[in-house]
C-alpha cells in the first residue's frame, strides 16, 4: 500500500509544460498572421501606384492613362488624354518624379487611397479601385466615416 499514492500528481507538471508551450505556440501564430496582414494589406494597391510612376517615369503615357481605365480609342468624358498630360506630362508639376514615395496606404470603402509623395511638388493622394486596380485622384482628402 506504501506505492498507491506514490506518484500522484507527477503528471500535472508536464500537462502544464504542454499547455503552456501550446498557448505560446498560438500567441505567436496570431502575432505572426496578424503582422502579415498589416504589411501586406495594400500590397497589390501600393505595387499598381509603383507601376504608374515607372510608366510616368518611361514617359509612356498612353500606358499610364490606361491605368486610369482610359485608353486613347475609349478616353473617360471627364478625364481626356490632354487633361492626364497637363496633371502627368512633360510640362506638369510631376514631371520629375525622382523623389516619388509612397508614404502610407488606407483602405477605404470599396478601395486604397495611397499617399504618394513626389519630391518637391508635394503628396497626392491616389484612389486604387479595389479589384479592378484602376488608379484616380482620391475623391475625399480623408477617409469618411
Amino acid at each position: 500500500m506504501a506505492g498507491f499514492l506514490e506518484h500522484y500528481g507527477e503528471g500535472d507538471a508536464e500537462r502544464a509544460r504542454l499547455w503552456k508551450r501550446l498557448i505560446a505556440a498560438a500567441l505567436i501564430v496570431v502575432v505572426v498572421s496578424v503582422s502579415l496582414f498589416l504589411f501586406l494589406r495594400n500590397r497589390r494597391q501600393k505595387e499598381r501606384v509603383r507601376e504608374f510612376v515607372s510608366l510616368l517615369q518611361r514617359k509612356e503615357y498612353p500606358a499610364a492613362y490606361a491605368l486610369w481605365g482610359c485608353t486613347e480609342a475609349t478616353p473617360c468624358p471627364t478625364y481626356t488624354m490632354e487633361k492626364f498630360l497637363a496633371d502627368w506630362g512633360p510640362e506638369s508639376p510631376y514631371k520629375d518624379l525622382s523623389g516619388f514615395e509612397i508614404t502610407r496606404a488606407k483602405a477605404c470603402g470599396s478601395g486604397v487611397m495611397v499617399y504618394a509623395k513626389f519630391g518637391n511638388q508635394g503628396e497626392e493622394i491616389l484612389w486604387v479601385e479595389g479589384d479592378q486596380l484602376t488608379i484616380g485622384f482620391a475623391p475625399w482628402p480623408v477617409c469618411p466615416p
